[in-house]
C-alpha cells in the first residue's frame, strides 16, 4: 500500500534505529490519543510534551545532526528517514510538524556555515532537545531579503551591533539559536547570524497567529553579535538563505501527504457507514466520484514527493535537477491536498466542521502549505525558468535508483551559489510515458505534445513575459509535465497496479483540460495562443472495470483505521 498507515507501515526501507524513533513517535502519539490532541489543538496548548517526548526519542538530534557533527554512527541528515517523519507529524498534526519545519530552516544555514563553534553548539542543543528558528521574513518586506531592515553596525572584534526585527518566524519565542539574515550599516552587504531566544536584548514581541504554534514578531535592540555567533557574510549569506529555503520547502508537501492520509482514512469511514434515504451514502455516484478522485490524487502526490526524494538525494554540483522538483513538491503536491481535502469535505459535509474530528483540524491546516516557504505563484514563477531546457533541450542522464541508503546527504549543505537555474538541464520527459499501454496515459502524452507545440509556434512574446497572470497559466501546464513524469517513474519502480496508474492520469487530463481553459480565457493571450491552448483539450476515458476495482481499494479503507481516544 502507497498511503502511510501507522498499524500497518513497517518503515522496513529504514534502518533499526531510525524504525525504532519514527515507530516511538508513532506509538507516543497513539498513546496521547485523539481526544487530548484534539484539547491541545483548541486550547492553543504549547507542545512542551511533544518536544520532551521527541528529545527523549533522540528525534531532532539523530535526525537532523550531519554525521561530521555528530557523537555516534546514527546522526545524519538522511532525506529519506525526514521524509517519514514529515508524513507522520502531518498526519497528526500540522503544529507538531511545523516546529521540526522550523527547526531543519534554522538548521540550514548553521550546517552550511563554516564557524566550526557555532556547529558544534548547535549539535549540543539538539542533543539537549532544544528547537531552532529561521529569521529571515520581515512585517514590511515579508521574505523579500533584498530588502531587509535587520541592521548589523560592525564593531572593532568581528562582530556586529543588530538592531530590527523579524515577523512570522516560528519557534522564535524558544529557540537558543535562531538563524536570522540582515544587513551591513556600512556596505550593505549580507550576514546570517545566531540570536538566542532568551538574551534580554532579544524580544519576542507576540505570538502573530492563533494556533498553538508560536510564530513570533521578535525585535533586537542593540544586540551584540560575536564573531562565534557570525554564520556568514557577503555572498554566501545570500546563498545560504535560498539554499536552506530549497532543502526546507519540500518538506511541506509530505507534511500535506499526511494531513490527506489522515483525513481520508476518516472520510471514507464515516460515508461508508452513513445511510441516508435508504441508501449508503457510498453507493451514490457523485461519492464514489469525489472518493476515488481524491484517493487517486493523494496516491499520486506521494508517488511524486516519493520520486523527486530520489533526485533530491542523488543532487550534485552536475546534477540539479532537484531544483525542479523540489518547488513542485512545495507547490504542486500542496495544492492536490487542498483538493483532496476539498473532495473529501464535498461527502461528509457537515461532519467536516465536527470539533472531535481530526478533519475539523485538516480543512483548516492544508490552506497553510500551499502559502508558506514562497506561494504558489513564486514557485510557478520558479519553475518556469526551468522550462526551456525541460521541454526543448534534453540531456542524457544514467538512470537515478531509489535511494534509501542510510547516508548524509552532504551535498545539501554545499549547493554553491544559488543562480543558473535557466541553464540547468533534464532528461528526456517522454521516455517516462513508454512502455505504458493505457488510455489516459496516452491522452496526457497527447496533452503534452500539444503544450509543446503552443509553445513553438505561439511563444509568449517579449512583451508579454511581464503579463505574470498569462504566465501563471502557462506555468501551471508546465507543472503538469514533470509531476505526471515522476509519477510515472515511480509508478513503474513500485509496479503499481494499470488500473490505477490510469485513473491517476484520467485526473491529470481533466486538469489539463481546465489549465488550458483557462489559458485560453486570460486577456493577456493572443488569438494563436488562446487557439492553441483549446488543442490541448482532452475527455478522459473512464473504464468501467477498472473504476470499479480502484473503487474496491477506497471502499475498503473504511473502518481501517481510527485514532484511539
Amino acid at each position: 500500500m502507497v498511503l502511510f498507515h501507522p498499524r500497518n507501515t513497517d518503515f522496513s526501507h529504514l534502518d533499526p534505529e531510525s524504525r525504532r524513533i519514527v515507530t516511538g513517535l508513532i506509538d507516543w502519539f497513539e498513546a496521547k490519543g485523539k481526544v487530548q490532541l484534539k484539547h491541545d489543538d483548541h486550547e492553543r496548548v504549547w507542545y512542551a510534551d511533544f518536544l520532551e517526548a521527541q528529545r527523549d526519542l533522540g528525534l531532532f538530534a539523530t535526525f537532523l545532526t550531519p554525521q561530521a557533527e555528530g557523537d555516534d554512527e546514527h546522526t545524519r541528515w538522511d532525506t529519506t528517514r525526514i521524509d517519514a517523519v514529515n508524513e507522520v507529524l502531518g498526519f497528526y498534526g500540522l503544529a507538531y510538524w511545523y516546529t521540526w519545519q522550523v527547526t531543519i530552516l534554522g538548521l540550514g544555514p548553521i550546517w552550511m556555515s563554516p564557524n566550526a563553534e557555532a556547529r558544534q553548539r548547535a549539535a549540543q542543543l539538539l542533543r539537549d532537545g532544544e528547537v531552532f528558528a529561521f529569521g529571515l521574513s520581515e512585517k514590511t518586506h515579508g521574505a523579500d531579503i533584498y530588502s531587509s531592515d535587520m541592521l548589523l553596525e560592525p564593531g572593532d572584534d568581528g562582530g556586529f551591533t543588530a538592531n530590527g526585527g523579524k515577523y512570522y518566524i516560528g519557534n522564535a519565542n524558544a529557540a537558543r539559536m535562531t538563524s536570522t539574515f540582515g544587513r551591513r550599516t556600512d556596505d550593505g552587504g549580507y550576514v546570517f547570524f545566531a540570536a538566542d531566544s532568551q538574551r534580554p536584548d532579544y524580544e519576542v514581541v507576540k505570538n502573530v497567529i492563533n494556533s498553538q504554534s508560536y510564530v513570533a514578531e521578535y525585535q533586537l535592540t542593540d544586540y551584540a553579535v560575536s564573531a562565534a555567533d557570525v554564520l556568514h557574510e557577503g555572498d554566501e549569506a545570500w546563498n545560504a538563505a535560498l539554499n536552506t529555503v530549497n532543502i526546507g520547502k519540500y518538506n511541506l508537501g509530505w507534511a500535506s501527504i499526511g494531513i490527506c492520509t489522515h483525513a481520508l482514512y476518516e472520510g471514507v469511514t464515516h460515508a461508508a457507514n452513513r445511510n441516508l434515504y435508504g441508501r449508503w451514502v457510498t453507493d451514490f455516484p457523485h461519492v464514489r466520484r469525489l472518493l476515488t478522485d481524491a484517493y487517486t490524487r493523494l496516491t499520486a502526490m506521494k508517488l511524486f514527493a516519493m520520486r523527486a526524494e530520489d533526485y533530491l538525494r542523488s543532487a550534485s554540483a552536475e546534477d540539479r535537477r532537484y531544483l525542479l522538483f523540489n518547488p513542485l513538491v512545495k507547490m504542486k503536491v500542496t495544492m492536490e491536498g487542498e483538493r483532496v481535502i476539498d473532495d473529501i469535505w464535498d461527502v461528509i459535509a457537515a461532519k467536516g466542521f465536527e470539533k472531535d474530528t481530526y478533519f475539523e483540524m485538516a480543512a483548516r491546516d492544508i490552506r497553510a502549505l500551499p502559502k508558506l516557504e514562497g506561494t504558489v505563484h513564486v514557485n510557478l514563477a520558479l519553475a518556469l525558468k526551468f522550462l526551456p531546457q525541460y521541454l526543448f533541450n534534453p540531456a542524457e542522464y544514467d538512470v537515478v535508483p531509489t535511494v534509501n541508503d542510510p547516508v548524509d546527504d552532504t551535498f545539501l549543505f554545499d549547493q554553491g551559489p544559488a543562480k543558473g537555474l535557466s541553464k540547468i538541464r533534464f532528461h528526456d520527459h517522454r521516455l517516462a510515458f513508454q512502455g505504458w499501454d493505457l488510455p489516459n496515459v496516452r491522452l496526457f502524452a497527447e496533452q503534452v505534445e500539444a503544450f509543446t507545440a503552443l509553445l513553438t509556434t505561439a511563444p509568449p512574446a517579449a512583451e508579454q513575459q511581464q503579463d505574470l497572470d498569462l504566465l501563471l497559466s502557462v506555468g501551471q501546464l508546465f507543472s503538469m509535465v514533470p509531476y505526471a513524469q515522476l509519477v510515472l517513474e515511480q509508478a513503474r519502480i513500485m509496479d503499481l497496479d494499470e488500473a490505477l496508474v490510469d485513473r491517476m492520469f484520467a485526473v491529470f487530463v481533466t486538469d489539463m483540460s481546465a489549465f488550458a481553459l483557462e489559458l485560453h480565457g486570460r486577456a493577456g493571450a493572443t488569438a494563436g495562443q488562446a487557439e492553441g491552448a483549446l488543442g490541448l483539450i482532452r475527455r478522459a476515458v473512464v473504464d468501467a472495470a477498472g473504476e470499479e476495482q480502484v473503487w474496491k481499494t477506497v471502499h475498503g479503507l473504511s473502518g481501517s483505521y481510527e485514532m484511539d481516544a
